[in-house]
């Protein structure tokens, strides 16, 4: 079939006649008015000649004058890839031989660069691309444009957005010229070219064909000089963030996001989401609470991949609410500001009772209290022994986290897999809490006893060159691999990371010790938490990538193990000259202010232990999945093993019941595909959808400079390095890494940084906190850095102030 009516097309249809035309043969069943007109077929397109007589013979029936040509591929106008713009339209085409010239450039158009581009960036089969024309009556509008059903810029559900001009609607699509633009929220308008009535019959028309395709519509419309409405286009609009799941709760509800606090930016596979929820169940049943799973979903928000928490009971608490706002504060200036304008709304005033219940927190407060308490005591008297007991954890979770021997049924790993946290988080890492609690608080304390005789700068500046944190000595252990690397420099310098990875595991590339070093380290890596994901042990390449950086270390003096070294003793320097300087005012507080400054050098670095002994057995997990998945793949009934990475844990004993879940998995892949496209991940998101941030007025606009939070104080002046992933990073002594968030997977890169400047995180997060310790400014929370900021760009951070300032360079003679 090379011709096909538009009134005879429905939504079955798309391999024969695109995206496009099966959504104009949807609208018209449903009822809807639209330009009559006809589909050539991908039939004729993969036949590879325009069948002419069929197209004038079609044309002449339609009455021939003017008709729009327009694209309809196989791939368009999807779900989850609209195309908007990549391929051509011809408007006003008149005569057979016009309409038979503007078909072969629709043709044309599928090929073009930036098509094949847009295919590529969205894994759409090559192979699989057709490409049918829609051939339409040209409508003569008095006014045109497009509505979109839900608010592109906030999210906002329900919240239509028209922008219209006079005449032909191409100046709105294309962007060639201002027009008029109006929020549909019930807000009467008397402006523009479009009057209230017909802004009335737009929004009507948007609520049924939303209603009719299940999802928020992109719809292209025009009215006529009779003033009858046309409707030329709807399609799914692609680029709106996933709507949280409603779980049963009263609405609206207020989530904030906080996946980027442990270098979550991108979205967590389905396993890796599952895990974190049953460590978090495991957990509340270590604190013998009932009904852990009720109280895990009215807590914890997975929005696709995004891991949120539940604001909306403490928002909705009278007392708590006034607090929340400055609490806030920690994840970055505009969420706090976000929060304040969600309290101002009347919908989230406060309600009689509580967030929690008194048995809860007496619960937590009993289990926890005695042993929090004694380790803090414990701790601040005997630092060393208590370092020794928690360093221990390290070798009882790799003995808690061994399988047992024999060749286990994948049932019985699935047991396994399913326990092996357990024993951790119901006691061992609750008793390492204690000497955690006493690093933070000996960090905290002097700011308060120096108060009047130092800075907050120079108390902080007193953690430098921290010794006993894992992640640091990571970080120094493999600037040491990659000085044993130095004599086979061009080799690991100049042959790509993946490549140098196929040949490690191959045995072919010389010892340099990172055997040993992934047998201590292999289970950390970029997004750690997510079990979903390949870990160094799975794929070195990351690791190599960092060896390279640090092999363009040429200055003795910058070498990492002497920058930590002279950060170390400047550090110590410092405590004796402000013990100093406040002894001649407060003697009894200077001593107190240099036990705490001291002990803080003792415990403080044992903050990333607990999270690197978890890491232990949540890799453990991912080893017994990937099993596990082999195994079904044998049965048939996955594709592959990594598939088991789309199912949460719960469904993996239904695959191994015998249930095909395969077309899930193909489901979920999708998903997570749009969504590691996703740049921008609501920090605050109400329960319709509304980025509360976007719908923030903008900051006030300071030219050169951009504006963050304080992370680690200090100044300095360099050439930006944007890095989007830590994978091939090339960093150069001395760059400033501009990247979206950090993780101990990013922290290698830190220890030749000259500086850090990261979009979201919390000066307690892991990225300042590790650069406060590396003595690097950091400044985070700039909005949109990583877009904003040029590689190469040379700019000065103020990790104090929180700025970044854009630097004038000379102009070349």
């Amino acid at each position: 079939m090379n011709v096909i009516g538009l009134a005879d097309v429905d939504a079955g249809m798309i391999e024969l006649v695109g995206g496009k035309a099966a959504g104009l043969g949807e609208m018209i069943r449903a009822g809807e008015r639209v330009p009559d007109g006809f589909c050539l077929t991908t039939e004729a397109f993969r036949a590879g000649g325009i069948p002419d007589r069929e197209v004038a013979d079609a044309y002449e029936r339609l009455g021939k004058g003017p008709v729009a040509v327009r694209s309809s591929a196989t791939a368009e106008d999807l779900p989850e890839a609209s195309f908007a713009g990549q391929q051509d339209t011809f408007l006003e085409v008149a005569g057979t031989d016009e309409l038979l010239e503007a078909i072969r450039k629709c043709w044309e158009s599928l090929n073009t660069e930036r098509a094949i581009a847009y295919r590529a960036a969205h894994h759409i089969d090559e192979s699989a691309i057709a490409m049918a024309v829609v051939v339409q009556r040209m409508v003569e509008p008095q006014a045109a444009g497009v509505l979109f059903t839900a608010n592109p810029i906030t999210g906002t559900r329900g919240e239509g957005v028209v922008d219209a001009t006079p005449g032909l609607g191409t100046a709105v699509v294309d962007g060639s010229t201002d027009t008029d633009h109006y929020v549909l929220d019930g807000t009467r308008h008397d402006h523009g070219c479009l009057s209230q009535a017909q802004l009335d019959e737009l929004g009507a028309a948007g609520r049924r064909l939303e209603e009719h395709f299940g999802s928020p519509q992109d719809i292209e419309f025009a009215f006529d000089h009779d003033g009858t409405l046309w409707l030329l286009q709807s399609r799914a609009i692609t680029t709106l963030f996933p709507l949280p799941p409603g779980r049963g709760l009263p609405q609206p509800r207020v989530y904030l996001e906080i996946g980027h606090m442990q270098g979550l930016l991108h979205p967590a596979t389905p396993m890796g989401m599952s895990a974190l929820l049953l460590v978090t169940e495991q957990w509340l049943e270590s604190m013998r609470m009932r009904n852990v799973q009720d109280k895990v979903k009215q807590m914890m928000v997975d929005v696709d991949g995004h891991f949120y928490v539940d604001l909306t009971p403490f928002a909705r608490n009278k007392k708590i609410r006034q607090r929340l706002p400055a609490g806030m504060e920690i994840y970055g200036p505009r969420v706090s500001t976000a929060l304040a304008k969600v309290l101002e709304d009347p919908r989230f005033a406060p309600v009689p009772g509580r967030p929690y219940r008194l048995s809860t927190v007496t619960k937590v407060a009993t289990r926890l209290g005695p042993t929090i308490a004694t380790g803090i005591v414990g701790a601040l008297i005997r630092p060393e022994a208590a370092r020794t007991r928690t360093f221990g954890l390290i070798d009882l979770a790799r003995r808690t986290s061994t399988p047992p021997a024999g060749d286990l049924t994948p049932v019985q790993r699935l047991r396994f897999a399913e326990e092996v946290q357990r024993p951790l988080f119901a006691k061992e890492l609750n008793q390492a809490m204690g000497p955690l609690f006493a690093g933070i608080m000996c960090r905290q304390i002097p700011v308060g006893l120096l108060k009047g005789v130092a800075t907050q700068e120079e108390v902080e500046s007193t953690t430098r060159g921290l010794p006993y944190n894992v992640t640091t000595d990571m970080d120094l252990e493999l600037w040491q691999v990659a000085v044993n690397a130095r004599p086979h420099r061009d080799l690991f310098l100049n042959t790509p990371a993946e490549e140098l990875a196929g040949r490690y595991r191959a045995g072919e590339l010389p010892d340099i010790g990172l055997g040993a070093f992934l047998d201590k380290y292999g289970h950390r890596g970029v997004a750690e938490i997510d079990l979903g994901v390949p870990h160094w042990a799975d794929d070195p390449a990351p690791v190599f990538s960092t060896i390279a950086n640090y092999l363009r270390v040429t200055d003795p003096e910058q070498a990492p193990d002497r920058r930590f070294e002279r950060a170390r003793r400047e550090a110590e320097a410092k405590i004796d000259e402000l013990v100093r300087r406040a002894r001649r005012r407060r003697p009894i507080r200077a001593a107190l202010a240099g036990f705490f400054m001291r002990r803080a050098r003792q415990l403080a670095g044992l903050r990333e232990l607990p999270k690197f002994v978890w890491l232990i057995p949540l890799v453990e997990i991912r080893r017994q999945m990937l099993i596990i998945g082999a195994a079904l793949v044998e049965r048939g009934l996955l594709d592959e093993a990594g598939d088991i990475m789309f199912l949460y844990v719960s469904e993996v004993q239904q695959a191994l019941d015998g249930t095909d879940l395969r077309g899930l998995v193909a489901e979920r892949r999708q998903s997570y595909r749009r969504e590691m496209r996703r740049r921008n991940v609501p920090g605050l998101l109400l329960s319709d959808g509304t980025d509360v941030e976007a719908a923030l007025p903008a900051p006030p606009a300071t030219e050169g400079t951009l504006t963050g939070l304080a992370g680690a104080p200090g100044q300095v002046t360099g050439r930006a390095r944007v890095v989007l992933s830590p994978a091939n990073a090339h960093i150069e002594p001395g760059d400033i890494l501009i990247a979206p968030t950090t993780d101990p997977g990013w922290t290698p890169l830190f220890m030749t940084a000259g500086g850090l400047v990261t979009e979201t995180g919390s000066p307690m997060a892991h990225g300042p906190t590790v650069a406060r310790e590396y003595g690097i400014p950091a400044v985070i929370c700039v909005r949109d850095a990583t877009r904003e900021i040029r590689t190469g760009q040379l700019i000065t951070v103020d990790g104090a102030a929180g700025t970044v300032r854009l630097e004038e360079e000379p102009a070349t003679p």
